[in-house]
């Protein structure tokens, strides 16, 4: 091991990466902005049979695991280093309960695979969270190194349940029972607990062989031996061999492939198609108007609101831009998805967000997984066909959506959707007009103490107006 360089009195502290401190394997950290991962002294062993068996070179060849560089030992965080890495640094962080069903069950996939991969190079995965995935180029990708440790034979899959929680229960719920019930991830960070997906599941997913072992069965196991001493609950190993692992990863995806979603019709899944106001040549205009914005901005990173199937985000993308795409719908997210992974689109991240409870800093500390805005403020925030569902359907005012969207973005393309534009006409059909200043004078006025009007384009064939707008510096 090269010798450690002294650090210099001058040089900043890391920051060790909030929800990174669980393993003692090693832990991932920042310093100047960059990410970097400490492997500690322990997992020497197991480290260096990850790369001399070639398993390492396998899967970053494949595209299953984030590629790194090994960097100077200097750069450690804390004592006990034995190698410092670089990865590849990832544009955006995203969470589970932001994941439409096929980005759930594509990394649930990703995880089996590198599990085989692994059991043939005499190694196996220790732990089997699907937040050591991210969605990476418009495809699921392991980051995390560390997650590998040598096969001992007989030695049941110490990562099973942690599957079975992560992915398949949450999978199944979705599949079975209602899709929505995917959002039960962000209120259970370790995944769903197999006694409670066995109560929600229908009764007929007991007769399932798939969902019967690995969720009702499983379930039932843990209550028996909940209480029993960890010899007692520990299952025998005597008859675990290598083949009856590869039997066991081969169920769980067999499993996994048979739960499925077909997305329903939905209001917003067919909004351009069949419910937007202006027709093609409208869609065409706004179109050519936010590529001008766009020109003009430039952005490296966009945050698309109400993305819906990302027809705009794609407009956003073409600039250059790596995009996010938020909505609401998870039947648009799931479209949206599958339309990024059929063009093999890295540009586009299709996600699920209601923006009027955005997902908030959980875990430990309220720190381990970070907050909408902690994870920005990225270049531009799209805000398309949004701002009067907000203030409209939802009730918040017009100066609390400014003071939102600035804690998001440097600059801003927000369309405002007037009164007398017929889909507004339709929100207030069914209810009483308790909104006096929501018209474009209410509108500049409780967004001029937030944001600086840089142009504003009115949509040919519409009534609407795209804004381009530049955040202004906030008093802390």
């Amino acid at each position: 091991m090269a010798e450690r360089a002294p650090r210099s009195p001058g040089d900043p502290a890391p920051l060790p990466e909030p929800a990174s401190f669980r393993d003692p394997s090693g832990f991932v950290f920042r310093r100047e902005g960059i990410v970097y991962r400490q492997v500690n002294d322990s997992y020497r062993e197991d480290y260096e049979l990850l790369q001399g068996s070639g398993l390492h070179a396998e899967l970053v060849q494949a595209g299953q695991l984030i590629p790194h560089e090994e960097v100077e030992p200097g750069l450690a965080a804390a004592p006990g280093a034995y190698k410092v890495l670089r990865p590849r640094q990832l544009p955006f962080v995203s969470y589970p309960y932001e994941w439409s069903f096929s980005q759930l069950q594509d990394a649930a996939l990703l995880t089996l695979d590198v599990q085989d991969k692994a059991l043939a190079r005499g190694l196996s995965l220790k732990d089997a969270s699907a937040y050591n995935v991210q969605l990476v180029d418009g495809r699921p990708m392991l980051i995390d190194t560390l997650s590998f440790e040598k096969y001992e034979e007989g030695r049941p899959w110490v990562a099973y349940r942690q599957f079975c929680q992560h992915f398949l229960a949450p999978l199944a719920l979705m599949s079975h029972t209602d899709v929505r019930l995917g959002q039960l991830l962000r209120l259970y960070i370790d995944g769903i607990p197999l006694d409670l997906a066995s109560r929600l599941l229908p009764g007929r997913t007991r007769f399932s062989f798939a969902l019967g072992m690995h969720v009702h069965a499983h379930a039932r196991s843990q209550l028996k031996y909940a209480d029993k001493p960890v010899e007692a609950a520990r299952p025998s190993t005597a008859q675990f061999s290598k083949h009856a692992f590869r039997a066991l990863v081969a169920s769980l995806r067999n499993a996994i492939l048979k739960q499925q979603w077909t997305t329903p019709h939905t209001e917003w899944a067919d909004y351009y198609e069949a419910n937007n106001n202006y027709g093609a040549k409208g869609l065409d205009e706004k179109g050519k108007a936010l590529e001008q914005l766009l020109e003009q901005v430039r952005p490296g990173t966009v945050w698309d609101l109400g993305a819906n199937t990302g027809v705009f985000s794609r407009v956003a993308s073409k600039s250059g831009a790596r995009v996010v795409a938020w909505d609401i719908d998870p039947n648009a997210v799931e479209f949206n998805y599958r339309r990024v992974r059929d063009d093999k689109d890295p540009s586009v991240l299709p996600l699920q967000l209601d923006l009027t409870n955005p997902s908030p800093g959980l875990g430990w500390a309220n720190a381990e997984r970070g907050s909408l805005a902690e994870r920005g403020p990225v270049d531009l925030v799209m805000a398309l066909g949004l701002i009067h569902h907000l203030a409209i359907s939802n009730n918040v005012p017009l100066d609390r959506v400014a003071g939102f969207l600035a804690t998001l973005g440097h600059h801003l393309v927000l369309e405002f959707v007037p009164k007398e534009d017929s889909q507004v006409v339709k929100l207030l059909a069914t209810r009483k007009d308790v909104f006096p200043t929501y018209h474009r004078a209410g509108f500049e006025a409780a967004f001029a103490p937030y944001f600086t009007t840089l142009r504003a384009l009115d949509i040919p064939g519409t009534r609407r107006t795209l804004f381009l707008m530049k955040r202004l510096p906030q008093e802390r």
